[in-house]
């Protein structure tokens, strides 16, 4: 059986992570691809939230599919395998940091965050919209990035991935109290990181291109060939 269509097999029939679990641990090896392509996504956002390093998180993701691999028969359902499955990776990326003993500051990873770690869907019309969204997503990562650690994770689990208090605070093994407060505050910093950022580029807003000079000069060139000035009749 290809794990092509096993992965259509279980979109397709709606297999719940736990189904996949079951299959598993039965023999069925190559359905943990199934549960890996489902979770990349949640899994490198958190991890990458940790450490700011796209190559690092990378490492993270694939240690904690590793150990999650070495210790699925120890899942018991008592929450969902995908906060059990990012509670892994979250102790991951923190026991990396702490190996590390400090965080890589920001600016030397601007060019891994060209790739997208938290990538927010963003409508694409035209190109002049695209660029605009690119930008902005540009932005917004950088200031949630740097946003203080404690923060910044409990906003990545809550605003990007959408997980309910309760997942998050079992995730990071906090109370849902803490949660609410630290997702509080981190939306009051981001409002006010953005909107300073808004208030410093205003004066830069709606420029005048070249390309849009070019343009209306072109057009009036043509509108007025032939044409000759009139006196004023004054």
């Amino acid at each position: 059986m290809g794990s092509v269509p096993v992965r259509e097999q279980a979109d397709r029939e709606g297999w719940s992570d736990e189904h996949l679990v079951c299959r598993i641990l039965a023999g069925e090896k190559p359905l943990y691809e199934v549960l890996m392509r489902r979770h990349n996504q949640r899994l490198f956002r958190v991890s990458r939230a940790i450490l700011q390093n796209d190559f690092e998180a990378e490492d993270v993701v694939q240690d904690a599919y590793v150990r999650a691999y070495e210790k699925l028969a120890s899942f018991e359902g008592r929450a969902r395998f995908s906060t059990w499955l990012t509670r892994i990776a979250v102790h991951e990326a923190l026991a990396r940091v702490n190996r590390q003993d400090r965080f890589r500051p920001l600016d030397d990873q601007q060019a891994g965050a060209k790739d997208g770690a938290i990538q927010f869907m963003l409508a694409k019309p035209d190109p002049e919209h695209e660029s605009a969204s690119r930008e902005l997503t540009t932005i917004l990562q950088q200031e949630i990035l740097n946003l203080p650690e404690n923060y910044r994770l409990v906003f990545v689990l809550r605003d990007v991935e959408e997980m309910s208090t309760a997942e998050a605070a079992e995730c990071l093994n906090l109370s849902e109290q803490n949660i609410k407060v630290r997702l509080h505050r981190a939306r009051a910093m981001l409002r006010r990181k953005l909107r300073e950022r808004a208030i410093a580029i205003l004066p830069q807003s709606f420029p005048f291109l070249a390309a849009r000079c070019d343009r209306i000069v072109a057009s009036v060139l043509q509108t007025i060939a032939g044409r000759n000035p009139k006196a004023s009749s004054k």
